[in-house]
């Protein structure tokens, strides 16, 4: 959408959102959530406060901005479809519940992205990982590794995927999958698709399990897929194991293992003719790297480790081995926690594609540091 036209929108969209808008327009502010018409909270440099003073009128008031929001975008929310999640052209994302699902009142949130595009050096300027963490992550990209993103709500997992999506190395072509666009994919040859909701008859659904399948006749090198939350699972990791080499994905888990077990529940809803034993074992053949981001107590958002999948141990759980993680956080007097992600000791099995393609990353960046 042009400038013109996103800034038309937003001249229409601010008088729905009025009581909140200056909210909206604050740098600081990454969230606005609205729990009912008369209590709103704000989300600052990760910490959640209350808006004090900010209100709609009343329900009615904030249910007709909720309808008249939709309707701007084409989607549709009613008493028989209670649940709204859209994205605007201005890049905010848009999430409502209408009452009485809401047993308080219409509940929204809107959250805010970065108009600018993060890079590794933000994160690294900011704390939130090493140089060498990032070389390594720029390798795996280098390489075609496929790429899991997991972490919970709110901890950044689609900046970081855009990020990593930026690293892939010219002359390949990219398919990206989202519910609602949200990746800032900045390269020379990519793709994008969204879902579409069916309409009022139900029908023209188009679901990210029907994106993927008609992406994987379209010659893709790499596909990204925003969020993997349904039975698309499967279709991503059988692409991750017929030739789509460097595929990436995020996914709602506390941990990498956690990742790869939710992964797992989620493909089962795919086929189900697949055993559990050939579903498992497709899984730890498919991900390579699982990148696992948190948002920590004192708000801040950094990588907590990069794993490598290695198949299963002993008792047949997953067997996945950090390569960078953060041993310890120590909180300073001012609040904020203080601790790197280090290498851990452990050489990825892949060490001789990075040494055979000369890439200038030793064996001796991977040697865990000495206790002070």
């Amino acid at each position: 959408m042009s400038n013109e036209k996103v800034a038309l929108f937003e001249n229409t969209i601010k008088n729905f959102l009025a009581p909140v808008w200056p909210l909206l327009q604050d740098e600081k502010v990454t969230e606005v959530m609205i729990n009912r018409y008369d209590e709103v909270w704000v989300e600052i440099k990760g910490k959640v406060q209350k808006a004090e003073g900010v209100r709609f009128k009343d329900e009615d008031a904030l249910r007709s901005a909720v309808n008249n929001i939709a309707q701007s975008v084409g989607r549709r929310i009613t008493d028989e479809e209670p649940r709204l999640d859209a994205r605007l052209p201005n890049g905010f994302r848009v999430a409502a519940v209408l009452y009485p699902v809401a047993c308080k009142g219409t509940t929204v949130a809107i959250r805010k992205f970065a108009t600018t595009q993060f890079t590794f050096k933000d994160y690294i300027n900011i704390g939130a990982m090493t140089p060498d963490a990032a070389q390594f992550l720029d390798i795996c990209m280098k390489l075609g590794k496929n790429v899991l993103v997991s972490g919970g709500t709110g901890s950044g997992k689609t900046t970081l995927l855009s990020v990593l999506s930026n690293r892939i190395p010219k002359g390949q072509r990219v398919i990206v999958i989202e519910d609602s666009k949200e990746l800032k994919v900045e390269y020379e040859h990519v793709v994008f698709f969204e879902t579409q909701q069916p309409d009022e008859q139900g029908i023209g659904e188009v679901t990210i399990r029907d994106l993927l399948k008609s992406s994987l006749r379209l010659r893709p090198d790499r596909i990204i897929v925003g969020e993997v939350r349904g039975a698309e699972a499967l279709d991503l990791v059988q692409a991750m194991n017929t030739g789509h080499k460097g595929c990436m994905g995020t996914i709602h888990a506390n941990s990498a293992e956690d990742a790869l077990v939710r992964l797992e529940a989620l493909a089962q809803g795919g086929d189900k003719g697949l055993s559990e034993k050939a579903l498992r074992h497709q899984i730890a053949s498919a991900i390579d790297i699982v990148v696992q981001i948190s948002r920590y107590a004192d708000g801040s958002r950094r990588l907590g480790s990069i794993s490598e999948v290695l198949g299963f141990d002993k008792d047949g759980a997953y067997e996945v081995v950090p390569i960078f993680e953060i041993p310890r956080l120590v909180k300073q007097p001012d609040g904020r926690l203080k601790g790197d992600i280090l290498p851990t000791g452990t050489i990825p099995t892949f060490m001789g594609e990075i040494e055979d393609n000369q890439i200038p990353f030793p064996r001796g960046k991977f040697n865990k540091p000495q206790a002070a």
